[in-house]
């Protein structure tokens, strides 16, 4: 048998030596030991309860054919496909689509199977945004689930309670509305099959019954946990979320059966009383009294004036492929803007993970974001120029900036002419629709506050506000956020193609970026794609509220084991200052449309980086 791998010719790493970290860099954690070569002592096994088994001379195992570092095959069918970063969310989708149900069905269920078995990253009290391809109209839609902040809370107040400029990550000053719950129904209203009632079955169930907590969420939930209760987090009560996550009275763990009565009790209610029961019923009512109970600024007026968009998607053409990114008050922009800085160098030509090729993104990166900082913000309160940020134009007199043998420094947002975690999630059904779906609670779990009785989590989106005078995305009440969550879409020879998304606050448009060259310029499937190793760059001049303070000029890069070393060392000679690979690379789902001898074939792809499952039929 011939075996097939995927060979990269990687140009050599630049002459002379160079130390493998830089010393001192601020931000980078006092805990990390500079980068060797070769560690100093190799563990023989992984010990009981150790949370990650290291040997970096040790790689994944042989492949008989596609990309040697896959670590799958793509799930096939004809019929439908749907990938989540959990199981039981994915059979919750797989569920609704063999009852007849449209993927717009199927991501609701899976997003309320979510809801429970993924606490760390969504969540009724978090927003949600989609990008669908709708099969009778014959284009692209995008639905903005996304809340504002409280109106009683002012910016003096907000300012009051900064730290160091910025909004606190944790507490009720950093909620705003949840979103999710209304982008639901609005979906379903146009586009669900089954009944309203139904997608919430499988969650129920589980709720009640209880799920083994799997590995990494079992690991986060945990972390998050241990900073909510510690002295001085900022969160005003936390008697609610112990209750709610943890298992016979000790925090969650890997294999523990997790239940959320609770959340049973809110998705019943959610079933028989629809939306309206979330934002102007009992539950709303029970969301102001807490919230006002705990000195917070929620109120039912806030919840009941809610209501989830249709907007126009974003899109700019890479190589033949159009590229779609939400718009709104999120950063998909930023996705395009870096693709389109990419599309003026042949990275083909370079080499898979060559070190120009990984030089070039990163600093299309780190000019992207700048505009990011700059520019982004709520289209309803600030005017974006975002003809002129998407435009060829300004991505070839930006992409000059880029030099193949040096870094960019400084770098600076562009001169606009006169005129701002997560879980996702992907399903297809039989009828060619394609739903691209991502929500979050945004950092983590969320804000720490989980209101009386109801099971669930408040988003702490409202960090990413601006307290900067002048600034498109400074803070004022009733207002969206800067939002980091971006499904992501594709189209080819006026056919949908892709919907697929990358998970992971800041990484979310580096992540989409590096699963688009994969797929378009280096022929990576779609598990392949999302499999192979990436590369995440920290740090902005100018921060939205996540970047960490004090990381220099040139921010922190960090590169997963999987990339060459020769690339490696390549890239730290031209000045990269290198971070520990730290677990945030994101974590991605993708469902491809093809057309096989007259066939519809779907092709599903969930990578190793989460504990999730792609499937098709």
């Amino acid at each position: 048998m011939h075996r097939r791998r995927f060979l990269a010719t990687l140009p050599m790493a630049a002459a002379g030596s160079a130390a493998l970290v830089k010393e001192n860099i601020p931000g980078v954690e006092a805990a990390e030991a500079p980068l060797t070569d070769e560690p100093t002592e190799l563990p023989k096994f992984q010990a009981a309860g150790a949370e990650k088994f290291v040997r970096p001379d040790v790689h994944a195992g042989d492949r008989p054919a596609g990309a040697s570092f896959a670590s799958r095959s793509p799930a096939l069918g004809c019929s439908a496909a749907a990938g989540t970063a959990h199981p039981l969310a994915t059979q919750a989708a797989m569920e609704m689509l063999k009852k007849g149900g449209s993927a717009v069905d199927a991501a609701i269920a899976a997003n309320a199977m979510l809801g429970f078995v993924e606490p760390t990253s969504s969540g009724l009290g978090g927003d949600c945004y989609a990008l669908l391809w709708d099969p009778k109209a014959k284009q692209v839609m995008g639905m903005a689930g996304s809340g504002p902040s409280p109106r009683s809370l002012t910016l003096e107040t907000v300012r009051a309670r900064a730290k160091n400029g910025a909004i606190p990550p944790l507490g009720a000053i950093s909620v705003s509305v949840p979103g999710a719950l209304d982008g639901w129904w609005t979906l379903h209203q146009r586009y669900g099959q089954l009944k309203w009632a139904e997608l919430f079955e499988p969650a129920i169930h589980f709720c009640r019954a209880g799920a083994p907590v799997p590995q990494i969420i079992g690991y986060y939930i945990k972390r998050n946990m241990a900073v909510f209760v510690r002295p001085g987090s900022g969160v005003e009560e936390t008697a609610n979320a112990v209750h709610t996550y943890q298992v016979d009275g000790h925090p969650v763990n890997e294999y523990d059966v997790f239940r959320n009565p609770d959340l049973a009790n809110t998705y019943e209610m959610i079933a028989q009383g629809g939306r309206d029961v979330f934002y102007d019923g009992p539950i709303a009512q029970t969301i102001a009294a807490y919230f006002k109970r705990i000195g917070g600024w929620m109120t039912v007026e806030d919840l009941s004036a809610q209501h989830a968009e249709w907007v126009k998607p974003l899109v700019t053409n890479y190589r033949g492929v159009d590229v779609y990114a939400m718009g709104a008050n999120t950063q998909g922009l930023a996705t395009l803007q870096m693709l389109n800085m990419i599309s003026q160098f042949d990275v083909r030509q370079m080499g898979f993970q060559s070190p120009q090729a990984l030089h070039v993104q990163i600093e299309a990166k780190r000019l992207a974001y700048e505009d990011r900082a700059r520019y982004y913000a709520d289209p309803h309160f600030s005017k974006v120029p975002v003809e002129w940020l998407n435009s060829m134009e300004y991505a070839r007199e930006r992409a000059k900036l880029i030099r193949l043998d040096r870094i960019l420094q400084p770098v600076y947002p562009g001169q606009a002419p006169s005129h701002g975690d997560t879980t996702y999630f992907c399903t297809a059904d039989a009828n060619g629709m394609m739903v691209s779906m991502i929500q979050s609670n945004f950092r983590g779990m969320g804000s720490g506050l989980v209101a009386d009785g109801l099971g669930f989590m408040f988003q702490d989106r409202g960090q990413l506000f601006s307290l900067q005078d002048g600034h498109p995305n400074i803070y004022a009440p009733g207002k969206r956020p800067f939002q980091t969550i971006i499904p992501g879409f594709a189209m080819k020879d006026g056919a949908p193609w892709l919907a697929f998304g990358v998970m992971g606050g800041d990484m979310q448009p580096q992540g989409q970026t590096q699963v688009m060259l994969n797929r378009v310029d280096y022929g990576l499937d779609v598990q392949a794609a999302g499999d192979s190793p990436r590369w995440h760059h920290e740090g902005s001049s100018q921060s939205m509220g996540e970047d960490a303070p004090g990381l220099g000029p040139l921010g922190i890069l960090r590169l997963e084991a999987g990339v060459p070393e020769a690339t490696r060392k390549a890239l730290i000679a031209m000045g990269w200052p290198m971070g520990r690979s730290d677990g945030g690379f994101g974590r991605y789902q993708c469902v491809e449309l093809r057309e096989q001898g007259g066939r519809r074939v779907y092709a599903a792809g969930s990578e190793m980086r989460a504990d999730g499952v792609a499937l098709a039929y």
